[in-house]
């Protein structure tokens, strides 16, 4: 297996003026369209700094949630595999990417169902993939990704995504290949045996969902705390906003497919 961040290239999404209404699990008020604009602009702006070429995809009006592209697909130097989300309103967004992966990727597997399973909940790591069941993945569909990954050379895991955690991805993320950043309620997560689990401060859990991008991590510039744990393992932490995208539901590692 490649490193699980050695990444050259990225596919977003621009958000389209309806992503104010995008999802979110306990309600709360909309985004303001420019911010959340000016946030995913940054967030482009800094991978291609970090060296990744970066295609954007033009907005999906009727589609809210489309700039979150991690959700309808995985992307790898082997192969694309199309997902199945587990939000019935997002099922449409997978058609509208499955050209720019065709394009873009030598093999093109997919998802048949009946099961579902959402980009959010699959973490790479440097010798495995870990499907993380929740509200948006389920089982059927946890085990049906597994078999794609296999076709491409993965081994995958399938993990328990604890209550109130929207995602997997949302209460974790990869600091090196052999350490996790995580939130305490997946501390023990029997599926990180053999790895490094560095807590979250108190009270910057939503800081889990980091980024790694080659020798640089991304992570929500709110998390002063975060980035001093980052700091002090000798690792570049590029901080950028995420107030906006926060309102729904979504992180860093949501706005961009990379292989």
């Amino acid at each position: 297996m490649t490193s699980p961040y050695a990444f050259t290239r990225a596919l977003c999404r621009a958000p389209a003026r309806s992503a104010v209404k995008g999802i979110r699990a306990d309600g709360g008020p909309d985004p303001d369209f420019y911010g959340l604009l000016a946030e995913h602009e940054a967030y482009v702006a800094t991978l291609r700094d970090i060296g990744l070429a970066v295609d954007v995809l033009d907005p999906l009006d009727d589609f809210p949630d489309a700039l979150f592209t991690e959700d309808v697909a995985l992307t790898f130097p082997e192969g694309a595999i199309l997902l199945r989300p587990g939000a019935p309103s997002r099922a449409g967004e997978v058609d509208h990417i499955r050209a720019p992966l065709a394009a873009r990727h030598k093999r093109l597997l997919a998802m048949a169902g009946p099961g579902f399973a959402d980009g959010g909940d699959i973490l790479r790591l440097a010798d495995r993939v870990i499907i993380g069941l929740s509200a948006r993945t389920d089982r059927a569909g946890a085990e049906e990704l597994a078999g794609l990954l296999a076709e491409l050379g993965y081994r995958a895991v399938i993990a328990e995504t604890p209550p109130g955690v929207l995602h997997f991805k949302t209460g974790c993320g990869l600091i090196d290949e052999r350490t996790i950043l995580a939130v305490p309620a997946l501390a023990a997560c029997p599926e990180f045996d053999g790895l490094e689990v560095v807590l979250t401060p108190p009270g910057e859990e939503p800081a889990a969902n980091i980024l790694r991008v080659r020798d640089t991590v991304l992570v929500g510039n709110r998390w002063s705390a975060t980035h001093a744990l980052l700091a002090a393992r000798g690792l570049e932490a590029r901080p950028l906003p995420t107030d906006q995208i926060a309102h729904i539901d979504a992180g860093l590692s949501c706005m961009s497919l990379r292989w």
